[in-house]
């Protein structure tokens, strides 16, 4: 089955308004194993109904391409019974351990690179799902599929529209409920670290990726979701929110907002021309995430890139609280709350399920102060974009837009 999508910063690429932008005709995205695309598109189908001869236009629908507000996005080219075969690749951008021990057994964050050849097109928002070898938690082989959140902006790191990141935490829990290394058994990983004095639980497939070397083959899934996809207004503002590996969507707009060709205009501006405030949540300093270019946004576009960060465990507020993502934000709540007043600012979630009350706990008080309650505020403002629940432990990504 062959659909074309036009790859962002591609040699024929028009000037889309960012994302979401109609993928007319260029680069071919081949599947393997799927009936031909459009087998019963324009076609009538002929029912014969109580003796009676009724035709209904079928809908028209691509294999492989999933219609968000009017305009095609790829979608699910590849399944888990016929995956894309990509292989690992080094990164121009970033080493493979983006992280430094902290302590904890769980301390390394990578940023892996696939090559998929330009035939897993995806946009800004969307996840790839990875299959491991296995055995899983049943003993199954392969692995059933893991959703990671893209890290890359649709033309990759690299800008070739031909490979793809993923932010992935190398999950490791000692002496916990599960376990699948019993004691004596662990041995060390890619990084170094093992513990063979405990009971040890790895992640299946976090492990998978996270052991990963240049060479390695990957089984690739998708491309999927529509929640998280950037707004098509060049003027619009964007307030992210994330913890840990949630940066990694955020990364993804942030490419493209202030760094790739796709998104630079004729005259050598941004297309974009809003404001995007990024707050992110880590434990320690030494888990912060790309951080470098956090800085060079913020030094090449002050006016259009804020960013603060919230070091749970290092850093406290005034008060003496804890710095989490609602405590930071809290230093800014008259400021955040009359952005939220224009219809122009979408606010993007990626992590820990605790942000969705931590926003309560921050803007509740301004909200009552100004007559509302916030969690109808809130309601209204995700009306159209649903909380999007990622498949492992309880990551969560959600987009709200304001309605109201």
């Amino acid at each position: 089955m062959e659909t074309n999508f036009l790859l962002p910063g591609g040699p024929s690429a028009p000037n889309p308004a960012l994302r979401g932008a109609p993928p007319a005709g260029a680069r071919g995205s081949r599947m393997t194993g799927s009936a031909p695309s459009g087998a019963m598109g324009g076609l009538a189908v002929v029912a014969a109904v109580a003796g009676a001869t009724i035709c209904r236009a079928a809908a028209v629908k691509k294999k492989g391409v999933k219609v968000v507000h009017g305009k095609e996005i790829p979608w699910n080219l590849f399944s888990p019974k016929a995956p894309y075969q990509g292989k690992v690749v080094a990164n121009d951008v970033h080493p493979q351990t983006l992280t430094e021990p902290t302590g904890d057994a769980n301390w390394e964050t990578t940023h892996v690179t696939f090559d998929h050849g330009g035939k897993v097109p995806y946009i800004e928002g969307q996840s790839i799902g990875v299959i491991a070898p296995g055995p899983d938690k049943k003993g199954e082989q392969p692995a059933k599929i893991r959703l990671y959140s893209i890290a890359s902006s649709a033309v990759g790191d690299d800008q070739s529209s031909k490979t793809v990141s993923l932010c992935v935490k190398r999950v490791v829990e000692l002496d916990g409920k599960f376990s699948n290394r019993a004691k004596g058994e662990d041995k060390p990983d890619k990084a170094g670290t093992a513990f063979p004095e405990n009971e040890v639980y790895r992640g299946v497939c976090s492990n998978h990726i996270c052991d990963m070397s240049v060479g390695d083959d990957v089984l690739i899934t998708g491309p999927t979701g529509a929640e998280m996809l950037l707004p098509t207004d060049p003027e619009a503002n964007i307030i992210m929110l994330a913890t840990g590996t949630g940066i990694a969507p955020m990364r993804s707009y942030l490419r493209l907002l202030f760094h790739d060709k796709a998104g630079a205009a004729s005259d050598g501006s941004r297309k974009f021309k809003g404001l995007a405030w990024l707050f992110m949540g880590v434990p320690y300093s030494k888990s912060l995430l790309y951080d470098d270019e956090h800085q060079v946004y913020k030094k090449e576009f002050p006016d259009q890139f804020k960013y603060d960060y919230a070091v749970s465990r290092e850093d406290k507020n005034a008060a003496g609280q804890k710095m989490y993502i609602q405590t930071k934000m809290a230093e800014y709540a008259e400021e955040l709350w009359e952005l939220m007043q224009d219809d122009k600012t979408h606010v993007y979630m990626c992590g820990l399920k605790g942000m969705e009350s931590g926003m309560a706990e921050c803007f509740g008080p301004i909200a009552e102060k100004n007559g509302i309650v916030w969690t109808e505020f809130a309601k209204a403002m995700k009306k159209a974009w649903p909380c999007h629940a990622v498949p492992h432990g309880d990551f969560y990504a959600m987009r709200l837009q304001h309605l109201i």
